[in-house]
């Protein structure tokens, strides 16, 4: 059994729709699960819609009717005059998230968000599928509700580990004698038969609950780079290409922010013992990165993290006492909440400080809770680097000339809040 992996940008339009079958193609063999996430932007446009509908704007059917028309496009240029039923299909997802918006109720932005930005992925996964059929790979298509099962929270479903481990298996294996399984990434389901989503970019999670409910032989994301690289290439060209890492290695890289693969990724596929391969759509012939328990990250460069749109958030106690246990409490116990995850800390006499993401809603809930017993500043547009088995040289590379908020320094990692000058 093996799990693939296919990102928005792989299935961005009709060209790369027809990469992925030839992918497939060339990686025969029913038994596979892929996962595909939804094409190209489609999630921003459907963020879109969600927050014109949440503002009560007029609006939202028409930026929903062009999420149909740019996939009505592609649809077009793969299917020509025989695209009929896979069009149907589409349309029949658009109308009925219409319909939910038409008739629901509810004010919590995190319920919309999810029944409506999840259709990206059913909409992605029923072109891809209907196209696979066409040309001759045979398959089934799969909706992730089945056998993905979480709690109630929206927007960051937790995974129900019991029902999935086992209800997955069941669902999965009477497919497989007709093709391979594609299915979406990224959703889940309620116990009410909600859909929630597993936070954004979560299709690598998607594939690594699979691959570890299935006992996969490995799992293999595709991506727009040709594996896993120390920094981002897009922003530093002389980014170096990493053969191999270490379980433990790529945790902490996906913990600090690396983008290549999503940060709860990792877990299910060690406890497994999966090899986790990383390889390029663009060059698929080529072998990617491979991440396994057999790896060696004795001698890798510095690993460069760059997480921008940072908030820097001081707590300090009004009656001018000490920081201590039970202030850390009440903040940390706030910050779980609210789901206001927390990427660097530093603690002094009086104060607290912490950066997390630009997240608005859930940052001024915080404050607002927290503004009676502490005086609180608060500072946006920051950048956390990180820069993990660093030496003096790339740090003082990377942080001449810059303002240095807050600085952290251990045996393997140093991570500096900065303002970029």
């Amino acid at each position: 059994m093996n799990v693939y992996k296919f990102g928005g940008a792989s299935v961005k339009d009709a060209h790369a729709v027809k990469n992925v079958i030839k992918i497939l193609g060339e990686n025969s063999g029913n038994n596979k699960v892929v996962v595909i996430s939804a094409m190209g932007k489609t999630t921003n446009d459907l963020e879109a819609v969600i927050n014109s509908y949440y503002a009560e704007n007029t609006d939202w059917s028409n930026l929903l009717n062009v999420v149909f028309t740019k996939h009505q496009t592609i649809i077009a240029e793969l299917f020509g005059t025989e695209n009929t039923d896979t069009e149907t299909a589409v349309k029949h997802i658009i109308d009925k998230t219409a319909d939910f918006l038409t008739q629901n109720s509810s004010r919590n932005y995190n319920f919309i968000y999810d029944q409506v930005v999840s259709i990206g992925e059913y909409i992605s996964t029923t072109i891809v599928s209907y196209y696979a059929n066409k040309m001759g790979l045979n398959n089934t298509l799969l909706d992730a509700k089945q056998c993905i099962f979480t709690d109630n929270a929206y927007t960051e479903g937790k995974i129900d580990w019991r029902k999935t481990e086992k209800e997955l298996p069941e669902a999965v294996a009477p497919l497989l004698k007709n093709g391979f399984v594609i299915t979406q990434g990224f959703v889940g389901c309620t116990p009410e038969n909600f859909t929630t989503t597993l936070g954004r970019e979560g299709s690598d999670y998607t594939a690594a609950i699979f691959s570890y409910a299935l006992n996969a032989e490995r799992m293999t994301v595709w991506k727009d780079v040709e594996g896993i690289m120390n920094a981002d290439p897009k922003e530093f060209p002389e980014a170096q290409f990493i053969s191999e890492l270490s379980y433990h290695e790529a945790i902490e890289m996906t913990y600090y922010g690396a983008s290549v693969i999503h940060p709860k990724t990792i877990k299910p596929i060690q406890n497994k013992n999966i090899p986790l391969e990383v390889r390029s759509f663009v060059n698929s012939a080529k072998r990617g990165s491979v991440i396994s328990a057999n790896a060696n990250s004795n001698f890798l460069p510095p690993i460069i993290i760059k997480k921008k749109e940072q908030v820097l958030l001081s707590f300090t106690v009004k009656d001018f006492s000490f920081i201590a246990e039970d202030h850390l409490s009440i903040l940390f116990s706030k910050f779980a909440e609210h789901r206001l995850r927390i990427n660097m800390m530093q603690n002094q006499a009086i104060s607290f400080s912490v950066a997390v993401d630009f997240k608005r809603e859930k940052i001024d809930h915080v404050i607002d809770e927290l503004a009676q017993d502490f005086s609180i500043n608060r500072i946006e547009k920051l950048t956390l680097l990180t820069i993990r088995h660093y030496n003096e040289g790339i740090v003082n590379k990377l942080t001449s000339g810059k303002d240095i908020l807050l600085r952290q320094i251990s045996r393997t990692n140093l991570q500096v809040l900065l303002r970029e000058v």
